[in-house]
């Protein structure tokens, strides 16, 4: 493409985004923290489902000295429900860098930003550029898609060569005194244009007319993504126990999946009832009422959980409200439970049989404060 097409492709592109930008919290002051907070939530979530996440943990950590001194457990609760919880615990090893060998300023420079963990060349071209107005690109999936589109380019959008020839595209068209518009300009476009599912929506498009892939119709096949391997599928019986005030939890491993959160007690594959008491009994309590409550499911990136349940009445042992250690497993005062434990959302499809409330339901983001 000529560098007049590109030259022109910003301007069409940025007096779109003039009169289409989204209210966004984020866009609204775009100072680094929250752009760095934002860009982080935003990395395999949906704009609407990171709103009100975002508005309460920049409540809860104004500062990135509060992230960085909070407590783990404290910090996946504000993130429950959020999902990927490894992005919550990089975001505060992120801070305590910044804290230490940053004077608690977020680095500008787009070299040092990606030596933070969790930050990779996306995530230090958005704050680089967002933040600090820096003629650096921002690539994410909507952006090679939208470019893909432009160039018909048919290579596959994983192989690193092909993000590569993007990114020194986007560069060569960024204007260099808008460099922050340009780049939310193109993510926009990917958002609510030209999305990621279904038709793109050409005739609301300024690229229209320079678009090859607009010209020959063939959006359904590019960007060309190679198909992923099949998800894992994984049985489990999972066993909420629990008496008048208790509810019996187990905290993950520290690392692997949803590390560090708590679950419910979890049966490998289906099981009866009477693996159910026997196992209740294994781990130190007297079971006197079981029945057995829906299936459900959840979806992780590669992996997939089909989950059977029960629900067990166990006799009521003396309880003072602390927490009671048997093996792995503890036995939490309900309300307790509620407010500072970080239980994922793989299980919220039962939390509703101890009336708790999880993640955005339990911390809601008081109206005024909602854009």
């Amino acid at each position: 493409m000529m560098q007049n097409q590109t030259e022109t492709i910003a301007e069409l592109l940025l007096a779109w985004f003039d009169q289409n930008a989204r209210i966004l919290p984020w866009r609204e002051d775009a100072s680094p923290y929250r752009v760095w907070i934002s860009e982080i939530m935003l990395q395999q979530t949906r704009v609407e489902a990171v709103k009100p996440y975002f508005e309460r943990f920049i409540r809860t950590f104004p500062t990135v000295r509060m992230l960085a001194e909070a407590e783990e457990e404290y910090l996946l609760k504000m993130w429950e429900g959020l999902g990927y919880y490894n992005r919550a615990r990089n975001l505060q090893k992120s801070a305590q860098i910044i804290v230490r060998d940053h004077c608690e300023e977020i680095p500008s420079d787009q070299d040092t930003l990606l030596k933070l963990p969790g930050i990779g060349s996306y995530t230090a071209g958005a704050v680089a550029s967002i933040a600090y107005q820096k003629p650096v690109p921002a690539v994410d999936g909507n952006v090679m898609r939208v470019i893909t589109r432009i160039l018909e380019e048919d290579g596959n959008i994983l192989d690193k060569k092909i993000h590569r020839k993007i990114e020194v595209f986007v560069t060569k068209m960024m204007p260099h005194d808008r460099p922050r518009d340009f780049n939310q300009a193109l993510m926009e476009l990917g958002a609510t244009v030209c999305v990621p599912n279904g038709a793109p929506k050409c005739e609301r498009c300024p690229l229209q007319k320079l678009c090859r892939v607009c010209e020959h119709a063939n959006w359904d096949i590019i960007p060309f993504k190679e198909k992923k391997k099949p998800r894992k599928i994984e049985k489990k019986t999972l066993l909420i126990i629990q008496n008048e005030n208790g509810i019996v939890l187990r905290k993950r491993p520290d690392s692997g999946l949803l590390a560090g959160m708590y679950e419910f007690p979890m049966l490998e594959g289906p099981a009866s009832e009477e693996d159910v008491l026997d196992f209740t009994r294994q781990i130190g309590f007297l079971p006197v009422q079981i029945r057995p409550l829906e299936n459900s499911k959840h979806i992780f990136t590669h992996l997939e959980w089909q989950m059977e349940a029960y629900l067990v009445r166990i006799e009521d042992p003396a309880f003072s409200g602390e927490k009671e250690r048997l093996g792995s497993y503890l036995l939490l005062e309900k309300n307790e439970t509620e407010r500072k434990y970080p239980i994922p959302s793989a299980f919220k499809a039962y939390t509703k049989y101890l009336k708790m409330k999880l993640g955005n339901e339990l911390f809601p983001v008081p109206e005024q404060e909602k854009t």
